[in-house]
């Protein structure tokens, strides 16, 4: 059994390597991660997207300001309050997130190749419990008790 600290090492290292995989846009990972929660959760507030994305307010209002300029999001008013604006991503952005997800897809493919079928097996079996370690991580970064 592997310590913590070698867990996490590895899943750090990991996250670093998927983040690299996708170049298309030439997006920064702050601007990636902004792109793709709005594709994932839909439009949001520019106060609780700073919050989710651990960004300043000022560093998210200018993220997102050149986010527009480049035609993948666009500020409109909240329907339930119209002094609100929600920042949502446009089809040019979810097609760019897309594109993303494509490329990272068929790189982990061709590593996943790479590996011998007991190792390939081992990381099929071990998806579902990372899901659920991600889902928790997720849940306590909401304030959901886990």
């Amino acid at each position: 059994m592997h310590s913590d600290p070698d867990i996490a090492a590895v899943l750090e290292q990991l996250v670093r390597v998927v983040r690299r995989m996708a170049t298309a846009g030439d997006l920064g990972l702050p601007a990636a991660a902004v792109l793709a929660r709005l594709d994932r959760a839909g439009p949001q507030r520019l106060t609780d997207l700073a919050a989710a994305e651990g960004i300043s307010q000022p560093g998210t209002t200018q993220l997102v300001t050149r986010l527009e300029r480049d035609g993948l999001v666009r500020r409109t008013p909240s329907p339930d309050d119209g002094r609100v604006v929600l920042v949502a991503v446009t089809d040019d952005g979810r097609a760019l997130v897309e594109r993303r997800r494509d490329e990272r897809s068929q790189t982990l493919t061709a590593l996943l190749d790479r590996l011998d079928p007991a190792e390939r097996d081992a990381v099929e079996r071990a998806l579902p419990a990372l899901a659920h370690l991600a889902d928790l991580a997720l849940d306590r970064t909401r304030g959901v008790p886990a």
